[in-house]
């Protein structure tokens, strides 16, 4: 069984002063919080209920194949 920790996550702020928390290999795994750490506490459940559907349907997480560049 994968664990978030499997993936890549990305953290950024968001538009509106939040902060943003998702996994670009997972689509719909992404949560919000007023902090990078709370965003990325809100993604765990995101993940935990996402792996659970999919466990569900006797299916597996897909794979995480992202490249990350990160510009300055």
């Amino acid at each position: 069984m994968k664990i978030l920790q499997d993936y890549t996550i990305v953290t950024r702020p968001d538009d509106n002063g939040t902060f943003v928390a998702y996994v670009p290999a997972i689509s719909g795994c992404h949560a919000w919080g007023k902090s990078s750490e709370a965003a990325l506490s809100e993604l765990v459940y995101a993940f935990e209920m996402i792996q659970e559907e999919y466990q569900d349907r006797g299916e597996t997480l897909p794979t995480d194949n992202c490249l990350l560049i990160t510009v300055y």
